[in-house]
């Protein structure tokens, strides 16, 4: 959620007019989706291979804000480096704790039948 929110803050403050509508858009879209598929993946927690298909496309969605932030600074249209640095921080180290979460379920996830909803 941290990562998501300060995205979108950045892309409304710190971008210039042109790119709300083009990479600007396309960041906070990549931000909420990793945010949004851990959550839906945990609403589907019983059944091990739609968490784990959720959680993939988290990761992937991770990766793609990870690109979009690189090109906003290295086209400079992000210029604060600060900025930059603090966001790819946040953004490596969600990437980081969701492919170690991945293979926590892939090893020791188990359904429970009886608890299911």
């Amino acid at each position: 959620m941290e990562l998501a929110v300060k995205i979108h803050k950045m892309t409304l403050r710190d971008l210039p007019a042109f790119e709300l509508y083009e990479t600007g858009s396309q960041i906070r879209k990549s931000s909420k989706s990793t945010k949004s598929n851990i959550t839906e993946g945990f609403g589907r927690r019983w059944y091990k291979k739609d968490y784990l298909h959720f959680l993939t496309i988290a990761l992937s969605s991770n990766d793609e804000t990870a690109d979009h932030l690189d090109t906003l600074f290295l086209s400079g249209s992000l210029k604060d480096k600060g900025t930059y640095n603090e966001l790819k921080e946040l953004n490596d180290k969600l990437g980081r704790k969701l492919s170690l979460f991945i293979s926590s379920v892939k090893k020791s996830h188990r359904t429970d039948e009886k608890k299911s909803p």
